[in-house]
């Protein structure tokens, strides 16, 4: 790991500090920007070295990668305070000669704009528009100023407070493995080598649930997320049957194309 990296880490760890304490001295809600997949470890890492204050990782639903983290509860506090996330819908203006959308091309639109990644959860990509999860206090001035998505123009507009925030609709799709393994049903999935898919557990890519696996050997349960960063993820639907040649069939819900 590089120098820049290890001071990314140490500021990351720095700010959850200040934010557990300051919420347990101000006995108020503290919270973080959107931290990633490698970020939320870092939080769980540093966890036991925290002060005794209930907190809690949020992103806008249950199936968000990029959450928040908050400091406080209802139950030390004695109130509940909404997380400060708000859903902006990006839709073309001219829905017949719109491109094409991925999350690169709504990702680099935002970049353009000089957001901080922090302030940007999850984007959920439709058919030509996309769904984005971000800071409260960053909505406005994104409503105002994405114009523009690849070549295509487009508007925003929040979605209202208390609505249902769009979901993206998983496909479900079964597959036929010999062991219930992490690594077996990645590659499976996948369509990658047990050699690749090892590697890529060794390079830190594999998450479960929001955390980081590093055991290509762990048995996947029913109900589990798993994300492979790079490639996608999918939640776990459990042993559905066994076959005649002794392999097992599984449920897989299958998120993105």
């Amino acid at each position: 790991m590089g120098a820049e990296a290890d001071r990314e880490i140490q500021q990351v760890k720095n700010r959850i500090r200040d934010l557990a304490d300051m919420s347990l001295r101000q006995n108020r809600y503290t919270y973080t920007g959107f931290l990633g997949l490698a970020q939320q470890e870092t939080f769980w890492e540093l966890l036991p070295q925290l002060p005794s204050v209930p907190c809690e990782l949020w992103g806008g639903d249950a199936l968000c990668e990029r959450k928040i983290l908050r400091f406080g509860s209802p139950e030390q506090l004695g109130y509940e305070e909404p997380y400060p996330i708000r859903c902006i819908r990006i839709r073309p203006l001219q829905q017949k000669f719109a491109d094409d959308f991925s999350h690169r091309d709504f990702l680099g639109a935002l970049m353009n704009l000089g957001i901080d990644r922090s302030t940007m959860g999850d984007i959920r990509v439709g058919e030509r528009e996309g769904d984005l999860y971000c800071l409260e206090s960053m909505a406005e001035y994104i409503c105002a100023n994405l114009e523009q998505v690849k070549h295509t123009r487009v508007k925003c507009e929040t979605a209202p407070a208390g609505s249902e925030i769009p979901r993206e609709e998983p496909v479900e799709i079964q597959l036929v493995l010999p062991s219930l393994r992490a690594d077996v049903c990645l590659a499976k999935f996948y369509h990658l080598s047990r050699g690749e898919i090892q590697d890529l557990f060794r390079a830190g890519r594999v998450y479960v649930d929001g955390r980081l696996c590093e055991n290509p050997s762990r048995t996947l349960k029913e109900g589990e997320a798993v994300t492979l960063r790079g490639y996608g993820k999918f939640l776990f639907g459990g042993e559905k049957h066994g076959t005649k040649k002794g392999k097992i069939c599984v449920g897989i819900l299958r998120y993105g194309s």
